[in-house]
């Protein structure tokens, strides 16, 4: 790994960047608040502060009260000093829909809405950027949620067919200069997932969809980090070797008879592969009253004790807001991560 340079620059958007979030978590704080949430100086918070306060990222309120001597300013994160667009397209039974929110700088829904379209393509999700951004005005990133493989913002394997092969990242990116993030549909909802659990340390967690009349898909949290993949294909479980083919695959899966033994082998490869702590059954074909069969089907190859917890999930449109939310706000930080030295 190459060194980091230690250099003033890169110090001073990191402790802005601390500002900024602690200020995120407090309704209000004063410098010495906020200096002494960060382990920051009084000082340095002062200048910081100024600086946010003259872009509007910081807005100042009434004085705090006093304890005996000058009372303090305080000041509060501005939530609205720019907002993201959150979107998704969903494809179910051949029917496709574009989902949207609007979210400001701490999360908080603005706007939502969601259609469906008869036939989805680049100009549509374009067009709908376009009318947003126009609305809007003040848009600093935003988030895509594709049904399939996505390596470098271009669309691989994907369920809407108008979408393989194309740029749809580095083509809106250099229109609108904006932070585009582009991502399997599954990496944004394991996110969200992970989110809402509230795990008290970093776990390993999986979810795995199984929609009707298209391909299963997955996605994994490992200790606390999404893996993705060298290609972002990680996830994809209808590629494991089921020595079916792909129409005979989707014949089974959508068979009464046929999705358990299916949905078996792919849980019990990701539980022998991750070791996760639990994995949520999303989609329509996940039954609720199939689960014990394949809780039970599993244990023919995995031992009791190394059993994760199962559960269905049927409606997933929260989790997957949360991801894509989260991880668009996450695209605007300044990320410099610390790693522990590991021997």
């Amino acid at each position: 790994m190459l060194p980091i340079p230690n250099n003033a620059i890169r110090v001073k958007q990191i402790n802005t960047e601390l500002v900024k979030n602690t200020l995120k978590a407090m309704e209000y704080g004063t410098k010495a608040s906020i200096a002494n949430m960060t382990g920051l100086s009084v000082a340095t918070c002062g200048n910081i502060l100024n600086e946010l306060l003259l872009t509007g990222e910081v807005i100042e309120t009434e004085l705090d009260e006093s304890s005996g001597g000058r009372p303090a300013m305080r000041y509060k994160f501005n939530a609205d000093f720019s907002y993201i667009v959150c979107m998704y397209v969903k494809t179910d039974g051949g029917v496709h829909s574009l989902a949207y929110a609007i979210a400001n700088l701490i999360g908080e829904v603005v706007e939502e809405k969601s259609r469906l379209i008869e036939d989805i393509n680049y100009e549509v999700i374009d067009n709908q950027i376009d009318g947003l951004i126009q609305q809007y005005g003040n848009i600093k990133a935003i988030g895509i949620g594709i049904p399939g493989v996505v390596h470098e913002g271009i669309i691989g394997v994907c369920d809407v067919e108008a979408f393989v092969g194309l740029p749809i990242g580095p083509k809106l990116k250099e229109k609108y200069g904006l932070e585009i993030i582009t991502e399997n549909d599954m990496h944004f909802t394991v996110y969200g997932f992970y989110n809402m659990q509230n795990f008290d340390e970093d776990k390993t967690f999986a979810i795995v969809n199984f929609p009707r009349d298209n391909f299963p898909g997955s996605g994994v949290i490992i200790d606390g980090h999404i893996l993705k993949g060298n290609t972002k294909f990680a996830g994809e479980v209808s590629f494991l070797p089921l020595e079916l083919s792909r129409d005979e695959q989707m014949k089974q899966l959508n068979s009464s008879d046929g999705f358990v033994p299916l949905a078996v082998k792919m849980i019990t490869a990701i539980i022998a592969i991750i070791n996760p702590v639990s994995i949520a059954l999303t989609g329509d074909l996940a039954k609720p009253e199939l689960l014990d069969d394949i809780y039970i089907g599993c244990l023919k190859d995995i031992p009791q004790e190394h059993m994760p917890e199962l559960f269905v999930k049927s409606n997933t449109h929260d989790e997957y807001l949360n991801g894509l939310i989260s991880l668009t706000l996450e695209s605007l930080t300044y990320n410099l991560q610390l790693v522990e030295k590991r021997i």
